[in-house]
């Protein structure tokens, strides 16, 4: 018989904090922590009350009972990222706004025009000209656009 040694646990790896921390001021010594999140009471009580309906009905119901639960922590977790968001957002307050891109919108269309003209007049003469000027004040066109729009 083989003698297996009991394997220390994760691996040997230093065991995983017990939850997440936020990037905040370091705590002096001695000081307590972060805490860990609190559960609602809803929360506590849904889960009792599958563990229960778990016991009353049996192993055969064990996944929808575990699916129902993991749906409705889904909706309280998916509400308390959005209220830290939220919050987050408040702390920071007003953007500031953003430098306006039109200048290098257009110095790269001429940039590309010149060019693009040259190949355009040396394989299609003037319709092919036409047709590529056309293209770059289209792409111009639709920034200017959406600049508008987005204000």
């Amino acid at each position: 018989m083989p003698d297996t040694a009991p394997q220390p646990p994760y691996g040997g790896y230093p065991a995983p904090p017990p939850y997440a921390t936020v990037p905040g001021p370091i705590a002096s010594p001695g000081a307590p922590g972060p805490q860990p999140p609190r559960t609602s009471p809803s929360t506590r009580e849904d889960l009792r009350a599958v563990i229960a309906a778990r016991r009353d009905l049996g192993p055969d119901y064990e996944d929808a009972l575990v699916d129902s639960f993991l749906d409705k922590l889904d909706v309280e977790i998916a509400a308390r990222v959005r209220g830290e968001v939220a919050a987050h957002l408040q702390q920071q307050g007003p953007r500031p706004p953003r430098k306006d891109a039109g200048v290098a919108v257009a110095l790269g269309s001429l940039g590309i025009g010149v060019p693009l003209t040259a190949i355009a007049a040396g394989t299609a003469h003037g319709a092919g000209m036409l047709l590529a000027w056309c293209g770059i004040v289209g792409v111009n066109l639709a920034y200017a656009l959406s600049r508008r729009n987005s204000r």
